[in-house]
This record gives structure tokens, C-alpha cells and sequence, in this order.
């Protein structure tokens, strides 16, 4: 660990984990195949000739610590007679191999790639004197900025030091001023130096500013002199790696480790995008890994499925191994071999690796992994896919995660059923759409789930001849049977969490009815009416909350198939007949999920007044109204309604008692009391 190094330096390390009883270690310089590119396999035979010293220390139980050193000199040659030196800039370019041994088997190899170049001694003798630094505080901008041109006088650029002094007197008075021309900047005239004791303002002894003559306004006229310590900067070397541990209970996250106290690895892509064969496994972590190979020869055999895994509580899982014979390559091979080229068999290629980890509490109760194998033809050059898997299942193998509790969460998968007449309850079922492969057919494109809240169109390629289109009644219903399979469930589940044991919280999925006027007819080459796109339309309503989530559930499922004309094209010429029977071409055959949700609404229905009488409703009206004695009424929301009420009539109060105790009324009631005189 690691397994391959790139040596800049004279020495390198490495770390040798696992079982080291009776292991030994050799070392030898190797170079690639000149046929292949490859590097040859490891050997336990030592290597005479090496320039390099191998050196081990353990450091602990089940570790021990490598070391690779060089055993020359890196001093550059003065002469040619020299011995034991360097003759050229670039000394060591080589490619070194180490190799763990038991007995005459290797067991693990470390390959070293070193580009060492040599050391260049100074040819007079190193001073030791130190740079002086300025302070960089007060010259933040250097010692002349306006120095700009090396071995060069700059006209105006008074501390520039290539400027003789009959070069100086050309432009002496105008010199660049400010922190620019290295010259510090003028006083100004807030300064309390700035100013006489003659011509000072009144207010200048106690408003004037003190502050250093060699600050200036690029650092701030009231700089202290503060230092900034620097903070140590991030290490970019490799960390000390030990031994591995095997936990006596996994957590998410953890390795898994095998019983010999090594990891249990599966062949994984990287972040860079390499194949690493010897990846660790993670518990509870599923993942999907695809390995892209270039073939010059044969693939390497995989490493050894009978493994034994530490289980729950120091029990030991032995994996089980299912093997499958795929004859269709399409998948795992770029393209066909070339008749033209020379071509290679190999037989019992593995193509694919499945592990299924089922888990309780902190351990794993069974491993089972699907081999999947075939035998393949190609041509140098090819590149041949590999695909592993890793997934992890709580229980029973055949169970399948809930998609929300209670309500659906988007992204989980809609949970379809189909009712069992034997047992009187339902089966799971699927909605699904098409996932396209590289070809576009349907026959080789795969399924995948009809995710929740998630608007999706997938669809994929039909081959249809002249002789099917002359029996459309029949491909109408090979079509449409073929969309059919993606909706196998009658049922969906109106949570996320379903009841399979009775059918009260399951939606019946309805089928649109067309009306369409188009002709169900056939000519040749034509065929009218192909049920070639599937819509499957999802209704679901919020239903209450918990902990102030939403909980969705499913209202309605609806499939509607929609039509469409398929005509063979036969040549570029307008209105040509099809004679050829064979002709085929290819039709597109899609599917599409959308998702609505019903609105939430607070507010009360609409009362039969408000609907009858349109003027006094105030929601479909300018003129309201109910709403002329607005803060009264239950339409003001700024404050509470019984404040709002209060503070109305105690205005009414005030309007009651000015208009008794003012003059207008005072001059009714005279005019009253003169009327009844």
C-alpha cells in the first residue's frame, strides 16, 4: 500500500499488509513488453544487477514498512574519467519492481517508477549570507515600483538604479511622486506636523491627526505596526498508512474485511476515472461500477470468489457464487471484430459481477454473488466493458424498500400491485419506463422505475418490415402489448408505505378512452392508428402533515395511448410503391410519466350568496361593500380582529361624543327648541 509509486528522489516507502510469516522480498529493474506494452508478471527470482537497496522494518503486528534506496551517487560527471557519477542531466529513468514472495509464489509486487535527474553543485563557493528583506509594512509595493525595465534607466523613475546621474538630471523635479515613484507620499494636511504654529485653523491642535510620516493612504493612515503571524499551510505529503483493523462490529461506511484480516475489495472506478481491481467494499454503501478495457489480448482472470467474510459477531460468511452464460455481447463489447484483422477467442470471460450483502444490526448474515460469463471474439483494439455491483438488502432478499412513510418522498419509486385471487392479496408490481442503450432498439433497451414527482419521456426503437405493415391489425397489437409491459401493475398504492395484505389503500389504474377520428386503416406501406406513445398520468393530493411535512398520497392513475401513422419510406421519390417484402425500418415507440398535484386550499367555499350576487363579492368586484367599514370587519388581517373591534368603537365613541358637544348639534337642538315654541 500503495501498489504503484512515482520516485522523484533517491528513496521511497511503501507499506506491506497482511500475513507476513515466511514472506520475502526481492527486487529487480523491469521494462514493458515491446508486443503488448505489458509489464511482466512478478517473480521471486532477485536481480543481480539492481541498483537499488531494499530495506524492511514491521511495524507492528500484520505491517511492515518498505524501503527502496539508490545505491549510486547523483553528482553531476565534470569529466568523462569519472566514475560513480552522473553523466547526464536526467540520471535514473527506471522502472523497478518489488516483490513479496512465499516460497517461489509471489503474493504481492510494488512497481516504482523513478525520474531522478542530478544534483548540480554551484561552481564557486556558497555564500552564506541572508538577503535583507524589507519590512514590507511601509514598502508594500517594493523599493521602486517604477522600475520597470531590467538594465534599463526609466525616464522619471528617480530610485531607479540603472539611471546615471546625467540621466537623473534630465528629468530631476519631475520625478514620480506618491508610493509609485518610491518616494513617500506628501504630509497631509490633517497631520498635526503638517502645520505651523502661525497659519494653523482654530480647530487644528484638537481635531489634527498624529500618525507616522511613513504611512500613506495605500496602508492606512492609522496603521500600529501590527504583525501578522502566518498560519501553517496545508501538507501535501502522503500520510503514514497502518496496518488495518478489523472492527469487531461494521457501521456504515466501515470495510468489510475477509478472515484473514484483509479487505474485502470488488474491482471499482476511481475519481479520476481508472479501474482499480483491488477496491475495499464499504458496509451499507451500494454502488454501480462499469470498467472500460482496451483488449490487446485475453482478459486477466478475476481475483478468487470463495472467499470467507467476517460475519455478525465473528461469524464467518462464505460467498455464494451463481454463474450465468450470456450469449448477447452487445452490452459489454464496443463493436463487432473486424473480418479484415486478425481476431482472438477467449472463453469464459467474466462480464459481470453482482454481490447482494444481506445485513441485520452491525453485521452481514449472507453474501451471494451473480457470475455473469461468456465467451467473446475480437479484434486488437476493442474495448470491453465490465460491470460491478454492490447492494446491500435488510431481511429478505425478495423484500423492496417503501418509497415514504406514509406519505410519497420524490425521487422513491411509485409502488404498483396486481391483485392475487389465490391468497386475496396483492403482489407487487411495476410502472416503468424505457432506460436506452446504445443501439436504441426495445429489445435490447432495459426498464427502469417510475419515480415519484418527477416528469420524465423515455422511448425506444422498433424494427418493422414491409410484411408487418401489411398486417396492421397485428402490429397494432405487438406495439401496443410491448408498451403494455411497462405497466404490468392494475394497481398503485395510494402511500408510500402500502398494506399488501388488503386492497383498501390501493387506486385502481384507469385506462383513457379514445376519441379519435382518425382512420384505422392500412395501405401499402402505411398503417394508421399505432398506439406508439403511452402517457401515464399521476394525480396526487397533499393530505395533512407531520412535523410540518407534507404527506403525499396517490389520487388517481390514468394510461392513455396515443396513436400515430407509421409509413415505410422506400426511396427519396414521392409517391413510390414498396415492392421489397424485407424492407425494414426503424419506428419510434416512447413513454412519458406527469405528475399533478392538487392545489391546497385554506380558505371556506364559496357561500351561494357570493355566487349569485357577483357586485357584492369583493374577490370578483372593485366596488365592495361588505368591506366599507373595513377595519370591522374579518378582511383586515393586521392585527387581531378584537383590537381591530376596540379601537373601531371607541372612534365611533369619539365621533358620537364630538358631534353631540359641537356646534352643529348644539345649533339642532336650538333649532328645535324654537320650533316647538
Amino acid at each position: 500500500m500503495p501498489s504503484v509509486l512515482a520516485a522523484s528522489g533517491p528513496r521511497a516507502s511503501a507499506f506491506l499488509v497482511g500475513n507476513l510469516t515466511g514472506v520475502s522480498l526481492t527486487i529487480g529493474s523491469v521494462s514493458p513488453a515491446s508486443a503488448t506494452g505489458h509489464l511482466p508478471p512478478a517473480s521471486c527470482v532477485p536481480s543481480q544487477s539492481s541498483q537499488w537497496i531494499l530495506s524492511d522494518e514491521p511495524m507492528g503486528k500484520g505491517s511492515l514498512l518498505v524501503r527502496v534506496s539508490l545505491n549510486r551517487s547523483l553528482q553531476l560527471c565534470a569529466s568523462a574519467n569519472e566514475t560513480n557519477c552522473c553523466s547526464q542531466l536526467l540520471c535514473v529513468r527506471e522502472t523497478v519492481m518489488v516483490s513479496a514472495c512465499l516460497g517461489d509464489v509471489p503474493q504481492a509486487s510494488l512497481i516504482l517508477q523513478a525520474q531522478i535527474y542530478a544534483k548540480l553543485l554551484p561552481a564557486g563557493p556558497v555564500l552564506e549570507n541572508k538577503t535583507a528583506i524589507p519590512n514590507q509594512v511601509y514598502q508594500p509595493l517594493g523599493q521602486c515600483p517604477c522600475d520597470l525595465t531590467e538594465n534599463v534607466c526609466d525616464v522619471r523613475c528617480c530610485c531607479d538604479k540603472d539611471c546615471a546621474p546625467e540621466l537623473l538630471w534630465l528629468f530631476t523635479g519631475r520625478c514620480l511622486a506618491g508610493p509609485f515613484g518610491g518616494m513617500i507620499s506628501p504630509v497631509p494636511d490633517y497631520v498635526c506636523s503638517a502645520q505651523s504654529a502661525v497659519n494653523d485653523p482654530d480647530w487644528f491642535p484638537f481635531l489634527c491627526v498624529t500618525s507616522a510620516l511613513e504611512n500613506n493612504p495605500f496602508l492606512g493612515l492609522f496603521y500600529d505596526g501590527t504583525i501578522v503571524t502566518p498560519k501553517p499551510a496545508p501538507s501535501f505529503q502522503a500520510p503514514q498508512l497502518t496496518a488495518p483493523v478489523p472492527p469487531t462490529n461494521y457501521h456504515q461506511g466501515a470495510p468489510i474485511f475477509t478472515t484473514d484480516n484483509q479487505y474485502f475489495t470488488i474491482p471499482q472506478v476511481s475519481m479520476l476515472g481508472q479501474c482499480l481491481e483491488k477496491a475495499p467494499v464499504a458496509f451499507l454503501q451500494n454502488f454501480e461500477a462499469l470498467c472500460v478495457r482496451t483488449l490487446q489480448s485475453c482478459p486477466a482472470e478475476p481475483a478468487n470468489l470463495n472467499v470467507t467474510v467476517r460475519g455478525d459477531q465473528g461469524g464467518v460468511i462464505a460467498v455464494a457464487i451463481t454463474d450465468e452464460v450470456i450469449t448477447d455481447l452487445s452490452l459489454f463489447l464496443s463493436n463487432p471484430p473486424n473480418p479484415a484483422t486478425e481476431t482472438q477467442s477467449c472463453l469464459n470471460v467474466v462480464l459481470s459481477l453482482s454481490y447482494t450483502f444481506q445485513w441485520k444490526g452491525n453485521g452481514i448474515t449472507a453474501i451471494s454473488v451473480t457470475r455473469r460469463i461468456g465467451n467473446i471474439t475480437f479484434s486488437p483494439g476493442v474495448t470491453l466493458t465490465t460491470r460491478f455491483s454492490a447492494v446491500f438488502i435488510n431481511g429478505n432478499i425478495t423484500a423492496q424498500p417503501n418509497s415514504g412513510n406514509p406519505g410519497y418522498q420524490v425521487g422513491r419509486p411509485v409502488i404498483g400491485g396486481v391483485l392475487d385471487d389465490a391468497t386475496g392479496g396483492i403482489r407487487r408490481a411495476s410502472f416503468s419506463l424505457w432506460q436506452g442503450v446504445k443501439d436504441g432498439l426495445c429489445s435490447s433497451a432495459n426498464l427502469r422505475p417510475v419515480f415519484y414527482g418527477i416528469n420524465s419521456t423515455s422511448g425506444c426503437l422498433l424494427p418493422v418490415s414491409l410484411l408487418n405493415l401489411t398486417e396492421c391489425i397485428q402490429l397494432r397489437e405487438t406495439v401496443r402489448s410491448t408498451l403494455a409491459a411497462l405497466v404490468p401493475a392494475a394497481l398503485v398504492s395510494s402511500t408510500g408505505k402500502p398494506d399488501f395484505s388488503t386492497p383498501i389503500n390501493w387506486t385502481r389504474a384507469t385506462n383513457a378512452v379514445q376519441n379519435s377520428t382518425q382512420t384505422v386503416g392500412s395501405s401499402r406501406g402505411v398503417c394508421f392508428g399505432v398506439p406508439a406513445h403511452l402517457h401515464i398520468h399521476i394525480r396526487s393530493v397533499v393530505m395533512g402533515t407531520i412535523n410540518g411535512v407534507p404527506q403525499k398520497i396517490i389520487q388517481a392513475v390514468e394510461l392513455n395511448f396515443k396513436t400515430s401513422t407509421w409509413s415505410l419510406e422506400c426511396d427519396a421519390a414521392q409517391g413510390s410503391v414498396c415492392l421489397t417484402a424485407d424492407l425494414t425500418q426503424k419506428f419510434p415507440v416512447t413513454s412519458s410519466v406527469t405528475f399533478t398535484e392538487a392545489p391546497v386550499s385554506g380558505q371556506s367555499p364559496m357561500s351561494r350568496f357570493r355566487i349569485n350576487f357577483t357586485e357584492f363579492d369583493c374577490d370578483r368586484n372593485d366596488v365592495c361593500w361588505p368591506e366599507l367599514a373595513f377595519p370591522l370587519t374579518p378582511y383586515y388581517t393586521g392585527e387581531p380582529y378584537s383590537q381591530a373591534l376596540a379601537k373601531g368603537l371607541i372612534l365611533v365613541f369619539f365621533f358620537i361624543a364630538a358631534s353631540v358637544l359641537g356646534t352643529p348639534w348644539r345649533q339642532i337642538r336650538q333649532a328645535w327648541s324654537n320650533s316647538l315654541l
